[in-house]
Parts: structure tokens; C-alpha cells; sequence
């Protein structure tokens, strides 16, 4: 793979607020009367998915907080990238925002040959959700537990489906991998949906992939549900163990919603924005659907946020490298 110069630490001075004494002149009129006009939020993926679910959650909410429009717009592409680097590019002036999976900025700059942004061109706002796969087998298969299936794959050649390389169900399983010996070969497709669907008709006999996905199929018994790859149980299926409990002690591969800015957005803007959404957030019905969806509110502070992108920046580089994966 081919070395890519990339600084672990971009956000760890909190540079972007250091700088407080070199904001332009104006910008604390700004931060007084802003909002006065839309806001659009970029999710850089595909309609459906997690980031979208999320703000339009919200936006009700945020938008009687704020008195103005939430324009929810998808950007896919590249992993996030292309939506990435059009709020990076945008003016700073507190109109355009990013909501993306945390991988954008812990696994993309490790994986990706050339990035069209910089990390240091966002800034982190604050962690919204957390959320992990679900470790999902065909019935078929035999296995009903994790033990079950380390020990299957080293007697039988086994597959894992994945959502794309480079997603967190790749990135999950290959963790899992390594740290328990087994052998499995990556199946990748374009999205959970139809990596799930291939693992329903036997396929691929396994998948970590996201809760929501494969949740019906589980309920249903057409799909075994063996673990879920965070630090704490599913609210959707909590008689399911965490990777860790079910043996592999340490293991532990959650997942985040991040809000972002361009670097340049005046703090107190900032500051107003993520209170709005994480307020949004918080209320009881927002909290309860994105729970049936396998999220858990966060609603973290900025700092919060920079220590674990740091944290999982370092995590995920040191997978992407074991197993050489790279990306145009």
C-alpha cells in the first residue's frame, strides 16, 4: 500500500479554537444574528442511511429552535469525500454543516490515495449517536453462537458480506479477525442492503452489518443474530452479546454520527448550532426512534468529539494497515 502522509493529530490542539483572537472582524455580528436565512446540513451518503435518518429526526425541532429552514441535502460519493470536501469549501459563514460517519475522519485518510479536503478544513461539533453491526449468520450455517463460528471457520472455508470495503462492517469483522485467528473472506457490496440480501439467501453465510438492516430478519429467525460489535449491548436486541461478552475480551468497534463545520465558522455560531440539534435530539421522541433504529443519542461536547476522533483515528489506521486496505 502506498505511504500516505497523514497527522494523527490534526485536531489535538484544538486549533480551531485557539485561533479565537484571528477570527474576522464581523463575526461576532454574525454569531448575534444568525441565523437569518436556511441551513443546509450535507450528509454525505445515500438517502436512508444513518446521517439522513438523524437530521431529519432533528430538523423539526431545530428548526422552531432556530427560526429558519434545515435543508437536509445528500452528497454521496467516494466514501463521504465528495460531500466532505463541499462543506470544507464552503463559506464560512455558518449556513453549511456536515453530519457524517465518524469513518470519514477515522478511516478515510488512511484508506483513500487522494483526499480532496483536509482534516484540519472541519472542524468536529460534536458526536451525535453511537452505534455498531450485528454480527449475523444464515441459519444454515449451524453456528448459534461466536464460539460456534470461531471454531467453524477453522475447519470449513468461510465468507463475510460487508456493505463496501472500507465500511464499519469491514472494518468491524476485520478486527474480529485478527483478534481471534479466524479466516474469512471479504465479500464486499454496494451498500448493507444487498450484502444482507445475500446473506438471506445463504450466499455468503455471514455478515457484521448494521442493526437496522438486518433486524426484521432476525426477529423473523430467517437470520441468526451471534453479537454486536460495541461496548454495549443493542436497545434493539439486548438478549444479544457484545462481541466482548461473547469471549473476545477487549473487542470493541462502535461507530459515530459526527456534525461538522468549515474551520473557519465563528464559535459562538458553532456553539448555537449543535446546542439546537442536540436539544433536538434529546427530546423523548427523537431519543425512542432513533433507538428503534440502533442509535443512541450522544450529544457530545466539541472536545468530546476531538478526543475520539483522535482515539479511533489511531484504532482504525492500525486495521486499515494490517490488512493493506487502499483506496482510489
Amino acid at each position: 500500500m502506498e505511504k500516505m502522509t497523514v497527522k494523527p493529530l490534526q485536531f489535538a490542539c484544538l486549533k480551531w479554537m485557539c485561533a479565537a483572537s484571528f477570527i474576522l472582524v464581523g463575526s461576532a455580528a454574525l454569531a448575534q444574528s444568525w441565523p437569518t436565512k436556511p441551513i443546509k446540513v450535507i450528509a454525505p451518503y445515500p438517502p436512508g442511511g444513518p446521517s439522513d435518518l438523524v437530521m431529519r429526526t432533528a430538523s423539526e425541532r431545530i428548526q422552531a429552535i432556530l427560526k429558519q429552514p434545515i435543508v437536509i441535502e445528500n452528497q454521496p460519493g467516494a466514501g463521504g469525500n465528495i460531500g466532505a470536501a463541499a462543506v470544507a469549501r464552503a463559506a464560512p459563514d455558518g449556513y453549511t454543516f456536515l453530519i457524517a460517519t465518524d469513518t470519514l475522519l477515522t478511516v478515510n485518510p488512511h484508506v483513500y490515495k487522494s483526499m480532496t479536503f483536509k482534516l484540519d478544513d472541519l472542524k468536529p461539533i460534536s458526536v451525535l449517536s453511537s452505534f455498531s453491526q450485528t454480527l449475523v449468520c444464515n441459519p444454515s450455517l449451524g453456528v448459534k453462537n461466536l464460539n460456534e463460528l470461531i471454531a467453524k471457520s477453522k475447519t470449513t472455508p468461510l465468507s463475510y458480506a460487508s456493505g463496501g470495503a472500507g465500511v464499519p462492517g469491514h472494518l468491524s469483522t476485520e478486527l474480529l479477525l485478527n483478534m481471534t485467528g479466524m479466516q474469512m473472506t471479504h465479500i464486499p457490496y454496494k451498500g448493507p442492503a444487498p450484502a444482507m440480501q445475500d446473506v438471506l439467501a445463504g450466499q455468503v453465510p455471514c455478515g457484521l452489518l448494521a442493526g437496522p438492516t438486518v433486524l426484521p430478519h432476525v426477529k423473523s429467525g430467517k437470520l441468526t443474530a451471534l453479537a454486536v460489535s460495541g461496548h454495549g449491548r443493542s436497545p434493539t436486541l439486548p438478549d444479544v452479546p457484545t462481541i466482548a461478552e461473547a469471549g473476545v475480551k477487549g473487542y470493541e468497534a462502535d461507530f459515530s454520527l459526527i456534525l461538522l463545520a468549515p474551520r473557519q465558522v465563528p464559535d459562538d455560531v458553532v456553539n448555537k448550532f449543535r446546542m439546537a440539534v442536540v436539544e433536538a435530539l434529546r427530546m423523548p421522541e427523537a431519543a425512542e426512534r432513533l433507538k428503534a433504529t440502533d442509535q443512541i443519542v450522544i450529544g457530545s461536547t466539541p472536545e468530546e468529539a476531538v478526543v475520539k476522533v483522535n482515539k479511533d483515528f489511531a484504532k482504525w489506521g492500525a486495521v486499515a494497515r494490517k490488512i493493506g486496505l487502499s483506496l482510489d
